[in-house]
């Protein structure tokens, strides 16, 4: 085991007394009873979560002086499609491979499993969602250095040449300790690796909210997109609310592609212009437009005081209104013009055959 990483988060007020929080699941339908004995290794203790693809149980490594863990066990119909069941795989290898601080910590399991599952350190704390609920928005210095945070450890990832994919609230967790973990590498990808950013409404493939515009657009995602999802976290965490909010989720899809986010200042008028500022740079369409790398993001939010305003604010840039794909089709256009009026013609000639 290794040692836990230093209180990185003491010293903000949002994060001294955080709850240890998770969402209340069942043991109806689990695949575990309480006291189970997983492969002669893990004593299950409790049900952490259950979803639509998996349960995660809290349990006791009898390996590891009965040191509490979380295993995280799919659901046996989803262990044939061929699909999830390497993505859950792809999820456990990347998780062994990176160790950081801030990044959830994977630990192996010698020998064969007698079914798929993978474990990881067990938390105490709630996600950055959860703290949202609690307190919204954050004070801008305590959203600034969780942000900063994060970047510390996305440039980590990026350096070893790994991408999340899927950075929200929900995917950072705020310890007890505070101490800070991003989680849930289920569709992390390693740079090299063939393939794109499908889009949807699945939470599998990418929350919308957070989504960078060329995910949405379906093409490849790479750290700038990252940079991105963490920019309209932070827009949450200063202004209490995602950017883009609505609910059609192609309205949603579409003000991200064609426009630029309500400048944060709007939302929040306590906020400084330094942080505004950092907000908008992160989340410009353009990705080459935004923070090149996770380590020039953070040390921004190091030194926002020190930062030049460009004005980024006064330079953005409504979204077009969205209208369905078979709108946009000029074959559709142009019957939508001509059909009313080759209707009145068709009238017009009839009644004129009938009274000439």
């Amino acid at each position: 085991m290794t040692s836990q990483p230093t209180c990185a988060l003491e010293q903000l007020p949002s994060c001294q007394k955080v709850p240890e929080h998770h969402d209340p699941a069942s043991w109806e339908g689990a695949p575990f009873r309480q006291g189970y004995i997983l492969d002669e290794r893990f004593v299950i203790t409790d049900v952490l979560s259950r979803s639509g693809m998996g349960t995660v149980f809290k349990a006791e490594d009898r390996e590891q002086n009965n040191t509490p863990v979380a295993i995280k066990v799919p659901h046996l119909e989803y262990e044939s499609d061929v699909g999830f069941f390497d993505r859950f795989k792809r999820e456990e290898r990347i998780g062994l491979e990176l160790s950081h601080p801030f990044l959830l910590k994977f630990f192996p399991v010698k020998g064969t499993k007698s079914r798929p599952y993978l474990v990881t350190e067990y938390l105490r704390g709630c996600t950055l969602e959860h703290l949202l609920r609690a307190m919204r928005p954050l004070p801008e210095k305590d959203a600034l250095k969780i942000a900063s945070l994060v970047c510390e450890a996305l440039d980590y990832m990026h350096g070893h040449g790994f991408v999340h994919r899927d950075l929200k609230p929900q995917n950072i967790m705020i310890c007890c300790d505070r101490t800070i973990r991003i989680m849930d590498f289920g569709i992390a990808r390693h740079t090299t690796a063939r393939g794109i950013t499908r889009v949807g409404t699945a939470p599998a493939m990418g929350t919308i909210d957070y989504m960078s515009p060329e995910q949405v657009m379906g093409r490849r995602a790479d750290k700038l997109s990252d940079i991105y999802s963490l920019g309209a976290v932070l827009y949450e965490l200063l202004t209490g609310a995602p950017p883009f909010q609505n609910e059609n989720p192609w309205v949603a899809m579409n003000a991200r592609v064609s426009g630029d986010p309500v400048p944060p200042r709007k939302v929040n008028p306590e906020l400084s212009a330094q942080a505004e500022e950092i907000v908008l740079r992160a989340m410009q369409r353009n990705p080459h437009a935004r923070y090149q790398s996770a380590a020039a993001f953070k040390s921004d939010l190091d030194n926002a005081e020190h930062i030049r305003v460009t004005g980024l604010a006064g330079r953005v840039q409504e979204a077009a209104p969205w209208k369905p794909a078979w709108l946009q089709r000029p074959a559709v256009l142009v019957a939508l013009m001509l059909g009313p009026l080759a209707v009145g013609l068709g009238v017009l000639l009839w009644f004129l055959l009938r009274h000439p």
